[in-house]
């Protein structure tokens, strides 16, 4: 691992301490508690599945068609005693996911219990609901950061993805009332083997980074509507030239180092998902529960997954869209259809431990 003193980083890090010195102060704090071998993670909080599109690709489908009605799901309160944890570990990020975060009647209500003076906050959104007044309005509520899907530079292909014509359009629109309403903008496009090297992903780069739009890269995954497909995963030289394509243009992979460090995959280390129903997993696509918050400390689950040898050391790729031991071992063998997310005691065994704590020196 190592730091990345980059202009750009530099830059990031000075707008942030003018617009939330408190988040700052935070984040300042990271390359400690990564000695520590503490975690800094994103809260990636799935709110509700609710959404208006039923994508091809959807990862969370399988969460989706459960039915869960007895369950305890989470709340603005809930939110709130999850902020509050998090900000005492000294987490500085939350990422408001669904379903799609904009049909969720109290949006508002979670971004104020997650608390934008302690917090910085991101919303993934595929841009239907998103306007010029709402983007406004949620640069006023103390947003951060809008990351629109946009799956194809083509329309057509773009709206056939999502299932729902004019998406492509309203992406865009999103994307425009974003940038005008001073909110930070990221396009996210799911990339599989297969696209990653057409003439259309390579305009689709040129395309956002000629609007100075950063592109972050979303690997395919053999989950939800696409478990069991593999012939689309990225190998060790997909993973090579994608980080050729960082080198010349503006584009980003969550292996792409952030705030300055390069931590590989940030299951658990640097990103942690929090479902509808208060599961912890390492990630949005490994649906392995580390612990619920509605029965354990949020330090407690963190540290559970910490200890497991997949998120508590450095791994230089992404095991959910690359690793074909991990994905035939660990998730078809023991996550494929159980009732989800799989608590991790029935995935993982003592020689899953981490030998080689995440005390990792910079």
């Amino acid at each position: 691992m190592q730091t990345v003193n980059s202009q750009d980083e530099q830059c990031k890090r000075g707008i942030l301490q003018k617009e939330k010195p408190y988040v700052y102060e935070k984040v300042m704090k990271f390359d400690e508690k990564i000695r520590r071998g503490e975690s800094i993670a994103i809260i990636q909080l799935q709110y509700n599945y609710a959404c208006n599109m039923t994508c091809r690709h959807c990862s969370i489908k399988a969460l989706q068609d459960q039915k869960n009605g007895t369950r305890r799901k989470m709340t603005p309160d809930a939110v709130r005693e999850l902020a509050r944890q998090a900000d005492e570990l000294g987490l500085a990020r939350f990422e408001i996911n669904g379903g799609e975060p904009f049909v969720n009647e109290d949006y508002d209500e979670i971004v104020k219990a997650i608390d934008p003076q302690k917090f910085y906050i991101n919303s993934v959104t595929n841009g239907w609901l998103l306007n010029d007044k709402r983007a406004k309005h949620l640069k006023e509520l103390g947003v951060d950061r809008i990351q629109v899907s946009v799956d194809n530079l083509n329309p057509e292909e773009h709206d056939h993805f999502r299932r729902r014509k004019g998406a492509h359009a309203r992406a865009l629109q999103a994307v425009e009332a974003s940038r005008k309403a001073g909110l930070a903008v990221f396009v996210s496009t799911v990339v599989t083997k297969q696209r990653l090297y057409s003439a259309e992903f390579m305009e689709f780069i040129k395309y956002f980074n000629g609007r100075d739009i950063g592109v972050f890269l979303t690997f395919a995954k053999p989950v939800g509507a696409w478990q069991g497909q593999y012939d689309m995963l990225v190998n060790d030289e997909d993973l090579a030239y994608v980080r050729q394509l960082e080198t010349q243009h503006k584009v980003f992979s969550h292996l792409t180092a952030a705030y300055g460090l390069n931590l590989g995959c940030t299951s658990v280390k640097s990103m942690v998902c929090v479902t509808q129903y208060g599961d912890v997993m390492p990630c949005q696509y490994i649906f392995i529960s580390l612990g619920n918050i509605f029965e354990q400390p949020l330090k407690e689950i963190i540290q559970n997954g910490l200890s497991i040898k997949w998120f508590g050391e450095h791994i230089n790729n992404c095991p959910i869209a690359h690793d074909r031991n991990f994905i035939d071992n660990y998730i078809a063998a023991r996550v494929y259809d159980k009732k989800l997310p799989v608590p991790y005691t029935e995935v993982f065994t003592e020689e899953d431990r981490t030998k080689t704590p995440f005390n990792l020196s910079l």
